[in-house]
């Protein structure tokens, strides 16, 4: 493989180095209008549109959205909350993440190996929030072990993936 494309494992296509260009350029600021973009990568609107309409097409760019601040609009607390589970079939996995998952405080949900089933990064109002939160998690299904631990400062927090170049080859 040249040093000019990273192959996309699902599609079979590649990621050149503008794809990659224009994907730094929407993580940073997706509001740009396409002209902005292209600008910014070295294409002119129309071929940069249809880069990113392939990107988009083929889920390389999930979705546009808006960032915002939590402290602004009151979620000024927020707590990893590691889980344990003594049951690890299927069913009570399915059941588990359909609840988690309907929860509007966790924003981030992962099946983890190591010490810890389930690692969940949760965004709340106050203590009392929290509480709530708490126990309606523990009655969505048995659970062995909750663990919360409560985030004092945000020291690094960023959005935009670290795009890889191409590997040489």
């Amino acid at each position: 493989m040249s040093d000019s494309a990273v192959q996309f494992p699902e599609s079979g296509r590649r990621l050149d180095a503008i794809d990659r260009k224009i994907l730094m350029v929407l993580q940073e600021d997706a509001s740009l209008s396409v002209a902005e973009i292209g600008d910014r990568v070295g294409l002119s609107s129309t071929p940069c549109w249809k880069r990113i309409q392939r990107l988009e097409a083929d889920g390389v760019i999930l979705k546009r959205v808006a960032l915002v601040d939590q402290n602004k609009i009151g979620l000024g607390i927020s707590v990893f909350v590691s889980v344990e589970s003594a049951d690890h079939s299927e069913a009570w996995l399915k059941r588990f993440a359909e609840a988690v998952s309907a929860m509007p405080e966790v924003m981030e949900f992962y099946r983890m190996a190591g010490d810890v089933d389930y690692m969940l990064r949760v965004v709340v109002a106050d203590m009392q929030a929290y509480d709530v939160f708490y126990k309606k998690l523990i009655s969505a299904v048995p659970l062995k072990n909750v663990t919360s631990r409560f985030a004092m400062e945000k020291i690094k927090s960023v959005t935009a993936l670290p795009v890889p170049a191409a590997a040489a080859g």
